[in-house]
């Protein structure tokens, strides 16, 4: 693979979990502004619920698209931890294509709600804000999810030395 096409590959990646911290420090911001303003001031942000109810789901997509392609989410590999090199990736190719069906399913699902509720024109509470783009926005990080999954999968495949680490190995006492 050319070294052009895996900088821009490394580019996507970094831009695609910069927008999950984005997310983050969104529903975080969130949060905060409406608990000050309800302590503080009696008083609260218009569909704040609501928002923070799309942003989470926002955030946890978003999220999904973050650890899928580092593998920087909780596992245990009791399995894989015996196996020698060789089984070893095979297993870590088995469960990554595992992943991505699973993952473009729910895209595809996720994109079916999306269609739902511009179909039927949800609406906010307070403001009667439409929803769909929310969801639209979450189905995004979705799609996110599955071309960093393909990614891990190619790599897995044909290159691995491109991969950090595959598995980081640490100990629950360090």
């Amino acid at each position: 693979m050319a070294a052009r096409s895996v900088r821009y590959m490394d580019r996507a990646i970094n831009s695609i979990e910069w927008l999950a911290a984005i997310f983050v420090g969104i529903v975080a911001l969130n949060i905060f502004v409406a608990v000050v303003l309800r302590k503080f001031f009696d008083t609260s942000i218009p569909d704040a619920y609501d928002f923070g109810r799309m942003l989470l789901g926002i955030l946890i997509f978003w999220g999904i698209a973050a650890t899928s392609y580092r593998g920087g989410h909780i596992t245990v590999d009791l399995v894989w931890t015996a196996a020698g090199p060789r089984m070893k990736r095979v297993i870590d190719v088995f469960a990554t294509l595992v992943l991505l069906f699973v993952v473009a399913v729910q895209t595809a699902m996720l994109f079916d709600k999306v269609r739902g509720t511009y179909v039927d024109n949800v609406l906010t509470y307070d403001m009667n804000i439409p929803t769909w783009p929310f969801y639209a926005v979450a189905w995004a990080g979705d799609v996110c999810a599955v071309l960093l999954i393909a990614i891990r999968t190619y790599r897995l495949i044909f290159h691995s030395e491109q991969l950090e680490e595959i598995h980081p190995e640490q100990k629950a006492d360090e």
